[in-house]
């Protein structure tokens, strides 16, 4: 079991030049929602889903971080305040590994948000979580994630399954050890 975060969750977040990374909160619905009705964004995490559907997605993140101590963060833009995103440490029941995922709005793809984001959740979840490998799960066709997880380090370790609904999805298992991280990052 991991380690809890201390100071409470209310208080835990992750700071990075552009982003704040904080827990998911109900009034994330909104923003959330319209990122998985857009068609293309939700083009690899699941598809386009009802609003019913997407508050239930937001519900268990939360209720991810309360139960386990870890779930994806809200990505809030520093620059203007506004839910761009979710991205972090994740783990569902029958998941391939640990893993450190991302989903951002249209309108942010491009920028580096998921890379500069997802390296503060990375090092979050070596250094507090005690992970000792992270994976990416990603669509063989999605190269825009393929290209965040080389930015971070990660390699393509072949073939994945996930667990149903989603077992029907191909995937890649993307990913690099703590050791692996830790050299790296002793190089930038």
């Amino acid at each position: 079991m991991p380690s809890r975060p201390t100071g409470g969750l209310d208080s835990l977040q992750l700071d990075t030049p552009r982003l704040l990374l904080r827990l998911p909160r109900a009034e994330d619905l909104d923003a959330w929602d319209a990122m998985m009705v857009d068609e293309e964004a939700a083009r690899f995490i699941g598809g386009v889903t009802a609003r019913s559907l997407s508050w239930r997605a937001l519900m268990t993140m939360i209720g991810t971080w309360h139960a386990h101590g870890f779930g994806m963060f809200s990505v809030i833009e520093k620059s203007t305040g506004r839910w761009i995103g979710r991205l972090g440490p994740w783990r569902p029941d029958g998941w391939p590994g640990t893993e450190v995922g991302w989903a951002m709005t249209r309108d942010c793809w491009g920028k580096g948000y998921a890379t500069e984001g997802a390296a503060a959740a990375a090092e979050w979840a070596f250094t507090h979580l005690g992970w000792t490998d992270v994976i990416h799960c990603i669509h063989p066709a999605n190269l825009a994630s393929q290209a965040v997880a080389r930015k971070l380090g990660s390699t393509n370790r072949g073939p994945g399954h996930l667990p149903a609904p989603y077992h029907e999805s191909p995937i890649e298992i993307w990913g690099q050890t703590r050791e692996q991280w830790r050299a790296r990052s002793s190089q930038r």
